[in-house]
């Protein structure tokens, strides 16, 4: 009797077919810190702002590091699902690995591995990642303030939110969150 071939994925499975609120992470290929140092963070930063923005994903918090970046998005509002994200991560990662490897004279190099997202479906939950991301810089060691880090949103928030949003937002704890980010971002920025 033939054994059934089990398929296992080689990537996370995505599940976009609700529209809602994603916290997404993504990588580089094997880690690599493709984008290290101002000027390539600052284009893979402005490069993701741009992305979110023509396909209508109104980012709320966001850190980009050398080797990885995550966020918290909702997804466009006219739409029913959220299945044009795999579209603007592809676009935003097809244009970045271009532009890296022309810079590295390395054509056909892989430059990004995948992404993960999750859907969150409960308050407490979105408002904790909210913090993670915003504090994310803080955590790979990169800065002792989060506002001082250039790349990521937390001196955007503070500059637009209320004190009250702001002190609800950063009293939430993130140590419990399950968040696999055990990236070492460069330290060069």
């Amino acid at each position: 009797m033939p054994v059934a071939k089990i398929s296992w994925p080689h990537a996370p499975e995505h599940r976009l077919c609700v529209r809602g609120t994603y916290f997404v992470t993504a990588s580089t290929y094997l880690r690599k810190q493709h984008f290290a140092g101002l000027a390539r963070l600052a284009v893979l930063h402005r490069g993701l702002l741009k992305v979110a923005t023509d396909f209508g994903w109104r980012l709320e918090a966001w850190a980009v590091f050398s080797n990885h970046y995550h966020f918290v998005g909702h997804s466009p509002a006219g739409l029913d699902t959220a299945e044009n994200l795999s579209r603007m991560l592809g676009l935003l990662h097809e244009n970045m690995a271009k532009w890296a490897n022309k810079l590295d004279s390395a054509p056909a190099r892989k430059v990004w591995h995948n992404y993960r997202e999750t859907r969150l479906t409960y308050e407490r939950s979105y408002l904790a990642r909210l913090n993670y991301v915003h504090q994310n810089p803080v955590k790979h060691g990169l800065v002792a303030v989060a506002n001082q880090y250039p790349w990521c949103s937390a001196r955007w928030f503070e500059r637009t939110a209320t004190p009250a949003q702001i002190k609800t937002i950063y009293h939430f704890k993130t140590d419990q969150l399950m968040v696999p980010d055990d990236f070492e971002p460069s330290p060069v920025w």
